[in-house]
């Protein structure tokens, strides 16, 4: 496949992902939009390392895909404290780090 159409789907899922946390209020759907964003870097190092034979981009994507499950699991276990404590999943609410 052509590299210009991939690296346009990796920019299209780039948006996508750049949307979902500048518009969503809930907190799931932000870490859902950050992965998206994440997954768009990941693709790019992949179309890179393919197009150059070079397979230290696909090592680096390696990387990146246990940092982006350690974002979620953080990220998921913050969002359970603080629905604990404020009840709901509403960023604007969740304006405190403070108990």
């Amino acid at each position: 496949m052509n590299e210009v159409v991939l690296l346009s789907l990796s920019g299209i899922l780039l948006g996508l992902g750049l949307y979902g946390v500048l518009t969503k209020k809930n907190i799931i759907l932000t870490i859902a939009s950050i992965e998206i964003m994440i997954n768009s870097a990941i693709f790019n190092f992949i179309i890179f390392s393919s197009y150059n034979n070079n397979p230290a981009g696909d090592v680096v994507a390696l990387f990146f895909i246990a940092l982006a499950a350690s974002e979620v699991a953080v990220g998921l276990a913050l969002a359970l404290m603080m629905f604990r404590i404020k009840k709901t999943l509403n960023i604007d609410v969740m304006n405190s780090l403070r108990w």
